[in-house]
Parts: structure tokens; sequence; C-alpha cells
């Protein structure tokens, strides 16, 4: 009983929801008594070529039960992921090519095994099963859902009453996600808390198919490094796994204060007697925020590339916002002759060509804010061609700097 309530105490720190907790004290407690493994599962769509510090929020809890002995399933939804998830979602998402999925699919499980052990890991994908069946078999499988039910669900209630278009196809995604619980008898399964209604639709599925339910554990959204929005790539408020350390060292020192001591217990090692401490010395003021982001920074920053990087990722930091002088090591970025006219080029299309803005737009609101420099001279107009050689420097926001060399 001690072990079972050990385990118990490991698994729900972070946790946000389980449901239900006597479930997981009965599987755990079996799990032990007879020497059997749990099947967690995790699904990601590869919706995008990269993973983030909210990914990791879940798969750092995978890693929990993989330290207890249990069997993770890291769920690559490749079929799933070209419906995609409307969960939070106030329009239709558009479908993704099987191709684009595939290179996404890859660098998911490459990025996935900076947290997760790859020897204890089972990568599986659902096309292996959905792209089998058959219709009648999806007619069958969709049966066992009602209309109802899925108008139930708050984005879809939400378009519905507003009349906003929902696809049919949009309704199979829950009951998609429910049947690859199925597949793989998944004892648990783990998600963020936008994804309560399909996991519990999995329970429901399995309940209908005879076996035991799973049990769902919800992790906590983590909001990006603006403080207001869920972390997504597609809104530049994203900490990458895969990002530089300097960079990101330099993003966590942007979040705000009152984020810190979620990001300590979502995204870092330290115990919790050691993240209270850091909380009560922010609370009483024997702690300046600015040293205890420090601390988180370099933990995270440790956690994915190492201590040493972290503390030249510290010194970088320093180097840059503090003595305000160019960063040691400065990516050299080629522009091609063929973009001037007149030895000359845009500046908003010198920002876009060397990927330091998506769209012009973007490019010109940095440059109307002040964030766009020239070897140190601010850009004042979006509207100037510039003159550029070997070796300029260009700098756009606070961390983005690149040697400029014509090609």
């Amino acid at each position: 009983m001690e072990q079972v309530d050990e385990q118990i105490r490991i698994i729900t720190r972070g946790t946000e929801e389980i449901f239900p907790l006597k479930d997981l004290r009965v599987k755990l407690t079996r799990s032990l008594k007879e020497k059997t493994l749990l099947t967690v599962k995790f699904g990601v769509d590869p919706t995008s070529p990269d993973l983030h510090l909210g990914h990791a929020v879940i798969l750092r809890k995978l890693k929990t039960f993989q330290e207890l002995g249990h069997k993770v399933v890291l769920l690559i939804g490749d079929f799933t992921a070209r419906i995609g998830d409307p969960s939070g979602r106030s329009v239709t998402r558009p479908q993704l090519g099987a191709e684009q999925v595939r290179k996404n699919a890859k660098t998911y499980t490459d990025q996935a095994f900076k947290i997760l052990d790859r020897v204890r890991t089972v990568i599986d994908y659902n096309s292996r099963w959905f792209g089998k069946m058959t219709f009648e078999e999806i007619l069958k499988l969709s049966a066992k859902f009602t209309v109802a039910q899925m108008l139930a669900r708050d984005d879809f209630e939400k378009r519905y009453s507003e009349g906003l278009p929902i696809g049919l196809h949009e309704f199979l995604y829950p009951v998609m996600q429910a049947y690859d619980s199925v597949v793989l008898h998944a004892d648990i399964e783990i998600g963020g808390t936008d994804q309560i209604f399909n996991m519990l639709a999995g329970r429901d599925l399995q309940r209908e198919s005879g076996q035991e339910p799973q049990v769902v554990i919800t992790m906590p959204i983590l909001e990006g490094i603006d403080g207001k929005q869920k972390m997504s790539k597609s809104l530049g408020n994203h900490v990458g796994l895969t990002d530089p350390p300097e960079e990101m060292f330099g993003k966590i020192m942007s979040i705000p204060d009152e984020l810190m001591i979620k990001y300590f217990y979502l995204t870092t090692d330290l115990l919790n007697g050691e993240i209270e401490e850091i909380n009560q010395g922010l609370k009483q003021g024997i702690l300046h925020p600015a040293k205890a982001k420090r601390r988180l920074a370099r933990e995270i920053v440790t956690l994915y590339h190492g201590h040493s990087a972290a503390e030249w990722a510290e010194r970088e930091f320093d180097t840059i916002f503090r003595e305000k002088e160019l960063p040691s090591q400065i990516p050299e970025i080629m522009v091609s002759r063929e973009l001037l006219k007149d030895k000359k080029i845009w500046i908003v299309r010198l920002i876009t060509s060397v990927g330091f803005a998506k769209t012009g737009s973007e490019a010109r609101r940095l440059i109307q804010h002040g964030g766009v420099k020239l070897n140190g001279k601010v850009i004042q107009s979006p509207d100037i061609d510039i003159e550029i050689k070997d070796g300029y420097i260009l700098q756009v926001g606070k961390r983005k700097f690149a040697r400029l060399k014509l090609s």
C-alpha cells in the first residue's frame, strides 16, 4: 500500500485532474501485485514540425511513468492529423497532406527522445489501423456515438450556436482518438485539459468494447512566453525543445513574473520543496524575481543542452541585455545579390529573406516599433531601401542577429 501511495504522490505532481483517481489506485495495486506493466498512452498529431515546452509538460509526465517501470506508448496521429483536432478551435482546421504529416512525424519522434527513454518507449502510428479500415467498419464505429454527444462539447456547441460551420469529418476526430485507446488497450491516457472530451470518449468506447476503461490524466495548459495564450509555434510565443541555448535562455527570461512558479513545477526537475521555497521568497520580497527567473532559465536550458551550455547562455544574455554588446557568436546568413537593386535592398524584403519575419506586414510592424537595427543603427521606416555589405549586422527584436554575406 505504501508503494502505491508513493507512486500516486509522484504521478499527481503537476496534474490538473485524474478521472477517476480510485481507478488509478486499483490499476497500480494490481500492477504491483501481478508484476505487470500499465500501458500509458499519449497521442500527438504532427501538425507542425517542432515540439516545444508545452508538449514537454506531458512528455515529462510520461517519463515519470517510465521511471516507475510502466510501458509508454507515444502514438503519432499520422492519420488523425489529416483531419485536425477541433479541440478549442473556432474554425475548421486546414487538412494536411500525407507528405507533410510524414515529415513532421519524423521530427516529433527525434525531439521526443530529448525527454523520453528511447529504449522504453513504444512508437506507434494510428495509420496502422485507420489506413486499413473499410467504410463499413467506420460506420459501425461512428454508430457508437450520437450527434447530441458531440454537440455537448463546448467548442462544437459554441460554433453550432453561432452558426459557424462544423465539418462532418470533425465529429470523427474524438471517435478516432477513442478508438486508438481500444486498439492499444490503454490503461492510462495523458493529455492537456483541452483533450478531456476526447479522452473520456476513449473510456466510453473501451467499455463498449468490453475493455476496462482507461484512467484519464489531464495536465495544465502551459501559457507561452507572452503569458496570455497557449504556447504555440504559430503564435510565436513558444520555447522550442531544439531552440539554441542562448535563445531558450532569453525566451525564458521574457516570461511574466507571475508565470514563474507554474513553469518551475511543469518544466523543471526541482523538488516541490525547492519550488515552494522559491515561491515564498518571491512572496516575502526576499528573492528578486529576476534572480528566480535566471534560476528557471538555467534549469530549463540545462535539461535540454547541459550545464555548460546553460552557463554560456547566461553569459550571452548578460552580454546582450546588460552590457548592450553583440553576442559572441552571430550566425552568418547569405543574401542573394539577385535581391539587390543598385546595391540596395528594401528593408522589409531583407528581413523576410533571412527568415526573421514570416510576412512583410510582420516585418513592417517590427520596424515601426523600433525593433530593427542595421550595424547598431535603428531603422526608422519600413519604406526605405538600404545598402548592405559583407559583414553588416542585422538585428531584429532582442534575440535575432545575423551577419550578412552577399552571395
